[in-house]
């Protein structure tokens, strides 16, 4: 069987191939769905990723940190486990010369003790289906959040979102439903 490749779909390195490993539970975006997500945010950020910063909790194959970077992150911080799915997220950032791009190999709950708050603006989580990752993370991201900070979600069904978050966008394909939150600016510890 041959190699499964998706593209970056916008930016500065667009077009360029992400290999897909055969790694247990590694359910890459979409590119279509990629795009759609991608135009959700140029609509809430006028158009300009710049000089945001960026976390792929669950990065497999780092499509949606590959993306943000190549469409002008400042910084995006990617966490995988996953050693081989590490060595080629690393070995694609080396290839393209991506310098906003950081790698931690870590479980996802325990890299987030490892982020100064707020850190972000907009949080990847693209969790393993039906391994229950939602409900340990929604309590330990308000602190990591910038203000009016963006959380996209891959999830095995619809989302109802509570209180900090509230839902912005949302969408089907196949067997992904996806969602884009916000989070209200009075959520984030200290403020």
């Amino acid at each position: 069987m041959g190699k499964k490749y998706i593209r970056i779909v916008g930016g500065q390195y667009r077009r360029t191939p992400i290999e897909v490993l055969d790694i247990a539970g590694l359910r890459p975006t979409p590119d279509r769905v990629r795009e759609t997500v991608f135009n959700w945010l140029a609509h809430f950020w006028a158009g300009d990723l710049a000089g945001r910063k960026v976390l792929d909790l669950f990065a497999g194959s780092g499509a949606l940190g590959f993306e943000a970077a190549s469409r002008g992150a400042a910084h995006v911080q990617m966490v995988e486990r996953d050693p081989k799915a590490v060595a080629a997220i690393r070995a694609l950032r080396d290839k393209l010369g991506a310098t906003a791009i950081r790698i931690l190999q870590s479980d996802a709950l325990a890299s987030l003790d490892r982020f100064d708050a707020p850190a972000f603006d907009l949080i990847f989580l693209d969790p393993p289906f039906n391994a229950e990752w939602l409900p340990k993370l929604w309590d330990r991201l308000p602190a990591l959040m910038a203000t009016d900070g963006l959380v996209y979600v891959e999830s095995e069904a619809p989302l109802t979102p509570e209180a900090p978050f509230t839902l912005l966008r949302q969408g089907k394909a196949g067997a992904v439903h996806f969602h884009l939150l916000r989070i209200c600016c009075n959520a984030q510890k200290g403020q």
